[in-house]
């Protein structure tokens, strides 16, 4: 089994969600021995926000001459090969401005590519990547899931972060999707501890099920 865990937040230590991604490649690696387990982290090796003239490389124009955008070429075919030969992906996602780091939508820019991860007919697109696990771990400041998100109506509305991630990998064709979250970190220390806490355990407890 080859495990593939994505980091996008540049708080280092202080990252909850890096703390969950650690935790369950971790447990992943315990549960299967024979695992191997590729990191990568976007806060470290970002790729560039898409231009006209990377766009245009990914299709194929002439990069001679260009250094900067043979490396970028080049990275995206880095980022979508570990995409697609990975069995199970660790995604780390914490919400930022009720969406996602702009490291990480980088990343998915990247691997998003017709022809290569999802395909285009008459009747619409189709994903070509199948047979895939992911697990999001999920860090919010506030509360934004839950009945307390449903019953204050804005929480639930302003949530652009795991339905995003859930849709687009459902895009791709990656429907096996769970996640482990951690949110209203930021309301008290004694919640944030609570709350990662909670999600450690849930990561503990799922184990079984990822088990080769």
């Amino acid at each position: 089994m080859k495990v593939l865990q994505i980091d996008s937040s540049p708080l280092g230590e202080a990252s909850a969600s890096r703390q969950l991604t650690a935790a369950a490649a971790a447990g992943l690696l315990r549960a299967n021995p024979a695992a191997s387990l590729t990191h990568r982290d976007l806060s470290v090796t970002t790729p560039a926000h898409l231009s006209g003239e990377i766009l245009a490389a990914l299709g194929g124009a002439d990069t001679s001459g260009n250094p900067e955008l043979q490396k970028q070429v080049a990275l995206g075919e880095e980022l979508i090969t570990e995409f697609l030969a990975a069995d199970v992906i660790i995604i780390g996602a914490p919400m930022y401005n009720f969406s996602i780091p702009s490291q990480l939508k980088a990343w998915i820019d990247r691997i998003a590519r017709a022809g290569r991860t999802f395909r285009y007919t008459e009747t619409g697109p189709v994903g070509l990547v199948t047979g895939k696990r992911v697990i999001i771990a999920s860090s919010r400041g506030s509360v934004f899931a839950g009945d307390a998100a449903h019953e204050d109506g804005w929480r639930h509305a302003m949530d652009f972060q795991e339905d995003y991630l859930k849709r687009v990998l459902g895009f791709l064709g990656v429907t096996d999707v769970e996640i482990v979250r951690a949110e209203g970190l930021g309301i008290s220390p004694a919640s944030r501890e609570q709350s990662i806490a909670k999600a450690r355990q849930q990561i503990a407890e799922r184990f079984d099920a990822v088990a080769a």
